[in-house]
């Protein structure tokens, strides 16, 4: 009883310690000793005696839940009956197979089952004869392990012993004779290193590291433990390691930008704001190529860093801040009317209105210079007045013919005109009769501020409804697009 009480103490002690650890035995071998009690359970004697029991073991788990152990045992069993008694000892090779209900904890019941093979020994030699001191046994019961570190376990048994001879006691009367036995034991494992999850970094080094050696990719970031460890050198627990907004994984494999560096290009933007917000590219520090690195239009200039000439006026964004001085976000900064690109094109100055419109006698030839001739009841084409593609923003080409147009109404003060807008035929109608008139429009109001009076001009849109060339070849529908003066008075 003594004995039985102590396996019970260290049982129930090792079930209420903290310091049971997790294994995956699939694989391992392992070796250890058992030693515990055994207690006769035939018919033959009324009283039955506890008595030693041990062995040595050799295991080998086939999986995570089932091993097969061979053991070498040894023991006594005994009992008495009034002034008869007995005691034999048994030795004998068995094998178990066992069954983990929980595989992988470090909380680990299991069944258990088997054969084996049992030499009897009793106190009397005369007992038995040779032939009948071997005796073939059905072990079969259950237990409990812990495991208490990585590479060893505490294990809790119970097995019955049914032998399939009534031999065990040396007298044959009843059924056949059978044992019990409680046995506590330790065994250690040995396993080859295991990487069971693929991932390219062995269970060993996931459990340093804390990531999951059940899961390939323990960060869930599209890239495995293994890869962000050995090649990337990201951090497997994180699944953005450098805080960006894209994850390792994109930035690797998707957008090639460096997951270790949160500004791949040093612009000033993260690599997530630059992909994500605004779609510049993440590689290149000045996307659009200006002179202005991206970090410095979006927070700074508030410039289109995917345009380089934000404002459309012939200049890119970098040489109006850096080298002009001009303010990239308005076509024309001196509201002298006209635009930066064309002033810097003829050597006037973009910061100052009072240039925009020259003195005749000094910067244009007579050509460009001679008043326009508008007659009463005859349209006059504009030819040369331009407009950026599919809208009404008069480009700097134009700036000739309509300083002709300037100086015509200028030096004929009586003259009042029509300003009639013309496109060509490609395009919805609807839309292409509102562009001609916005065009219309933005004439008079280059006009409007050289000095022309606003009673002199009216405005007009056609569309496409008064083509003067066909609309069959490039070079006419070239034609239609124009801009016409139809004098009023």
């Amino acid at each position: 009883m003594t004995m039985c009480k102590k396996l019970l103490q260290l049982f129930m002690a090792a079930s209420l310690s903290g310091a049971v650890t997790a294994q995956d035995l699939g694989g391992a071998i392992g070796i250890g000793g058992r030693g515990g009690v055994a207690q006769y359970q035939g018919n033959d004697f009324g009283s039955k005696k506890i008595r030693a029991w041990g062995n040595v073991l050799g295991e080998s788990w086939l999986t995570n839940q089932f091993s097969l152990e061979t053991a070498l045992n040894i023991g006594q069993i005994a009992g008495e009956t009034g002034s008869s008694d007995f005691r034999s000892t048994l030795t004998g090779l068995s094998l178990l197979g066992r069954l983990a209900l929980i595989p992988g904890e470090s909380f680990r019941p299991y069944l258990a089952g088997g054969v084996e093979y049992l030499g009897v020994d009793p106190k009397d030699d005369n007992i038995l004869r040779a032939h009948d001191r071997l005796v073939l046994g059905i072990p079969f019961g259950g237990g409990v392990s812990f495991g208490i570190s990585e590479n060893t376990a505490l294990d809790f048994r119970g097995l019955y012993h049914f032998t399939l001879r009534d031999r065990l006691d040396g007298a044959e009367a009843g059924r056949d004779d059978a044992f019990v036995t409680g046995t506590v034991g330790l065994t250690r494992f040995f396993r080859a290193n295991k990487d069971r999850d693929g991932d390219g970094l062995l269970d060993k080094e996931e459990k340093a590291r804390g990531t999951n050696p059940k899961m390939a990719d323990t960060d869930g970031d599209g890239l495995n433990d293994g890869e962000e460890v050995m090649t990337h050198r990201t951090d497997p627990l994180k699944a953005d390691t450098d805080g960006d907004g894209l994850s390792d994984s994109a930035e690797v494999r998707t957008h090639k930008t460096d997951p270790l560096r949160a500004d791949t290009d040093g612009d000033g933007l993260n690599d997530g704001a630059e992909i994500n917000q605004h779609k510049t590219d993440a590689m290149k520090a000045d996307s659009d190529g200006d002179g202005l690195n991206d970090g410095n239009e979006v927070k700074m200039t508030n410039t289109d860093a995917m345009k380089a000439d934000s404002d459309g006026d012939g200049l890119n964004d970098g040489a109006e801040v850096n080298r002009y001085s001009t303010n990239p976000l308005k076509a024309d900064t001196d509201n002298g009317s006209v635009n930066d690109g064309a002033e810097v094109a003829r050597n006037s100055n973009p910061n100052e209105a009072s240039d925009d419109i020259p003195p005749k006698q000094e910067t244009l030839q007579p050509r460009e210079t001679s008043a326009l001739k508008i007659e009463v009841g005859k349209n006059l084409v504009l030819d040369g007045v331009v407009f950026k593609t599919g809208s009404a923003v008069i480009s700097p080409q134009s700036e000739e013919i309509l300083s002709r147009a300037f100086n015509a109404l200028n030096d004929n003060p009586e003259i009042a005109v029509e300003i009639q807008g013309h496109t060509d035929n490609q395009g919805n109608p609807a839309s292409n009769l509102k562009l001609s008139q916005a065009r219309a429009d933005a004439v008079k109001a280059w006009l409007l501020k050289k000095g022309i009076a606003a009673p002199r001009l009216t405005t007009k849109g056609f569309g496409p409804d008064k083509p003067i060339a066909s609309n069959a070849t490039p070079e006419g529908r070239q034609q239609n697009r124009r801009i016409e003066f139809a004098r009023l008075k």
